[in-house]
């Protein structure tokens, strides 16, 4: 089966499944103490350009999401995020459970948080009636498909500062962003004040991971504790952060993120061809569009898909580090028919 349902739903990258097996011999000390891990972690290092960092490998986006907030909070902070955000919809309460702290959403036309919207909920500091805020939670790229340009996010990490505030970044798809603006990992973390960040492999090609980035001491202090306890330090933890040596060090990341993007540009532009609007700019590898209920019912019975809006007949695609033009070609055409009728 072939589809255009999520990242998620794409095999494992050859180089990936290559640096597991060759990671697959003789013993070595568990959880995370062995070469293959420190290898890993350096390679993180080169990637950001910084030597005083603490990589943490975790399993999972959720695991990964949840860790970061913990560093960041206690249970009496709030968390603000764009009312679509992973951490509001799509991960059944975790960060709420595990940090004990409130979600503040706020509704955006494209995923995307500016400070303009996040200042309005930024009071009631000092008053123990209140729950305070303390992070400034964003995707990249975003729910929407749409991607914060280094200025946008520098913009919320200096408001962030400003009221003594932490920026975490679910970088789940932070290589779709880099690949589509251009810029570096560093650009777009280390030089915008981010002060943690995720950086995604499971949806970019991987079996199995996550890396974890703290780029302040104090978020670097605690992190290995509350891996721990919410079941993210893995025994065999080389066979996760093996992959993350090609991932990083051969530019596996870039490769497959460039890959999904020009998937995505191409599908979109097919669709539009079509006469199919498009309800997002395109600006990694999903694409949004409207389609009726009759017709996505019948383009179900052949590919597999999400609602985003059933409200407006809103539909999501995502492309794959190993989507073909074949692939597009197919859908479109079964879509051509479908809208023809």
């Amino acid at each position: 089966m072939r589809s255009f349902g999520s990242d998620n739903n794409s095999g494992v990258h050859p180089r990936m499944l290559q640096a597991i097996i060759d990671a697959n011999k003789d013993h070595t000390v568990g959880y995370g103490d062995d070469d293959w891990t420190r290898e890993a972690e350096n390679a993180v290092k080169k990637l950001i350009g910084k030597d005083d960092i603490v990589p943490c490998f975790v399993f999972n986006g959720t695991g990964a999401n949840v860790i970061a907030l913990q560093t960041c909070t206690l249970p009496f902070h709030s968390i603000i995020c764009a009312s679509t955000a992973h951490i509001a919809v799509d991960e059944c309460g975790a960060p709420t459970k595990f940090t004990g702290c409130a979600l503040k959403e706020i509704t955006t036309p494209d995923g995307k948080l500016t400070p303009e919207l996040v200042r309005p909920l930024l009071h009631g500091f000092g008053v123990e009636h209140h729950s305070q805020p303390k992070v400034i939670a964003i995707s990249q790229t975003t729910e929407m498909g749409t991607a914060y340009t280094p200025d946008e996010i520098k913009a919320l990490a200096d408001l962030a500062h400003e009221h003594g505030m932490y920026l975490f970044v679910d970088g789940t798809r932070i290589a779709n962003a880099c690949a589509f603006l251009n810029v570096s990992v560093k650009e777009m973390t280390v030089d915008c004040g981010v002060d943690i960040f995720t950086f995604g492999g499971t949806k970019n090609g991987l079996m199995v991971g996550e890396v974890l980035i703290p780029l302040r001491k104090e978020l670097a202090e605690n992190i290995k504790y509350y891996r721990k306890q919410v079941t993210q330090l893995y025994s065999k933890m080389r066979f996760v952060s093996a992959q993350f040596i090609p991932y990083f060090n051969e530019g596996v990341w870039l490769d497959n993120a460039r890959k999904s993007n020009a998937s995505a540009q191409k599908l979109a532009a097919e669709m539009q061809k079509a006469g199919v609007t498009l309800t997002q700019k395109v600006e990694s590898n999903a694409v949004f569009f409207i389609l009726s209920e009759e017709k996505t019912n019948k383009l179900r019975e052949r590919y597999f898909f999400y609602d985003w809006d059933e409200a407006r007949n809103e539909r999501r695609l995502v492309c794959s580090w190993d989507t073909t033009e074949k692939d597009i070609c197919k859908f479109v055409k079964y879509l051509l028919q479908l809208i023809s009728n």
